[in-house]
C-alpha cells in the first residue's frame, strides 16, 4: 500500500500541477501569514495530524498548532493555527481542509449514530464502502467518532455474502470450503432469514449478518442465537437510520453496520481564516 506521503503528494501534485499560479502572481515570496482553522458548525473533529502533514509537504517551515484532538467534539470557532510563508499556507489551504472536512464529517456522522444506540452493548461497525486509497484514514475518523472498524480489507477476515452462498450452493457449503481454506480466520456469514441464521449456526459461523431484516426479525434472530450458538455474534445490516437505530439496538444484537458513515457523511465546513500579523512578525 502506498505510504500515507506518497498518497498526499499525489494529491498535491494533482491540485498544483505546474504551480499555484494565483499565489505566484498576488502574493510576495518574502510574505509571512498566520491563518485560523475554524470550525463553523458543531462536530467531532478527526484529521489533524493529516492536514498538518499537508502542510509540512508543501513547506517545512509551515507551523501547525492544534488546540483540539482527534475525536474531540468541539462547537464553532478556531481549532488551531497555521503559520508560515503565506504562499505556502495558501497552496496547501485546499488539500488540507478538503481531508480535515471529509474525515470531520465522517467522525461527526459516526458519532450522531453512536448516540442514537445508547449506552447498551451493541456496537457500531463500518464497512469496505470508503474512498478508494483513503480508507485507513476513513477508518480513523470512524474510531475517532466512536465507532469500532470491520476489516480493513479482503485479505482479514471471510464475510460470505450472497454471491458467495450462490456460487458455492449453499450457506453450509461455502462455510465449509472456508474453514478448510482459511481455518485460522473468523468466517462471518450473510443471511436473508432464520432459516439461512440456523443453517449458518450449525455450520460453525463465528459471527452472522442479518441482512435487511426488520426489527422484529432481528429480535427473533436473537432468540434463535441464544438458543442453538450463544457464543456466536450477530450484526444487524441494510436500511440502518439514525431513527432507526434505538430499536435495532433493542433487539439485543451485537454489533449494527452501516456503509453510510463513510459513503453519504457530509463534510463539516471548516474554513483557514487569514489574521493579521504584526509587521515586525511578518
Amino acid at each position: 500500500m502506498l505510504s500515507l506521503d506518497d498518497r498526499l503528494r499525489a494529491a498535491l501534485a494533482e491540485d498544483i500541477g505546474r504551480g499555484d499560479a494565483t499565489t505566484l502572481a498576488t502574493i510576495p515570496a518574502t510574505q509571512r501569514a498566520r491563518a485560523e482553522v475554524l470550525l463553523k458548525e458543531r462536530g467531532v473533529v478527526s484529521g489533524l495530524e493529516v492536514a498538518s502533514r499537508v502542510f509540512a509537504l508543501v513547506d517545512p517551515a509551515v507551523t501547525v498548532e492544534w488546540t483540539a484532538d482527534d475525536g474531540a467534539a468541539r462547537n464553532r470557532g478556531p481549532i488551531g493555527t497555521v503559520t508560515g510563508p503565506a504562499r505556502s499556507l495558501l497552496t496547501g489551504e485546499r488539500l488540507a481542509l478538503n481531508l480535515l472536512q471529509r474525515l470531520s464529517g465522517v467522525a461527526t456522522h459516526t458519532r450522531r449514530h453512536v448516540d442514537a444506540l445508547g449506552g447498551g452493548h451493541t456496537r457500531l461497525l463500518d464497512t469496505r464502502k470508503t474512498t478508494p486509497l483513503w480508507r485507513d484514514l476513513e477508518k480513523a475518523a470512524v474510531r475517532h467518532g466512536g465507532g469500532v472498524n470491520h476489516r480493513a480489507g479482503l485479505d482479514d477476515g471471510i464475510l460470505i455474502k450472497d454471491n458467495h452462498v450462490a456460487a458455492a450452493g449453499s450457506i453450509r457449503e461455502a462455510i465449509a470450503r472456508a474453514r478448510d481454506h482459511a481455518y485460522l480466520l473468523k468466517i462471518e456469514c450473510e443471511v436473508p432469514d432464520l432459516a439461512g441464521l440456523e443453517e449458518a449456526l450449525h455450520a460453525g459461523a463465528n459471527r452472522v449478518l442479518l441482512d435487511n431484516m426488520d426489527d422484529d426479525l432481528l429480535t427473533q434472530a436473537v432468540r434463535v442465537r441464544d438458543r442453538l450458538a450463544p457464543h456466536v455474534t450477530l450484526e444487524a445490516s441494510g436500511n440502518m437510520t439514525v431513527q432507526r437505530l434505538p430499536h435495532v439496538a433493542a433487539s439485543g444484537v451485537d454489533y449494527v453496520s452501516a456503509g453510510g458513515l463513510t459513503h453519504s457523511a457530509p463534510a463539516l465546513d471548516i474554513s483557514l481564516n487569514f489574521i493579521p500579523m504584526p509587521e515586525d512578525l511578518r
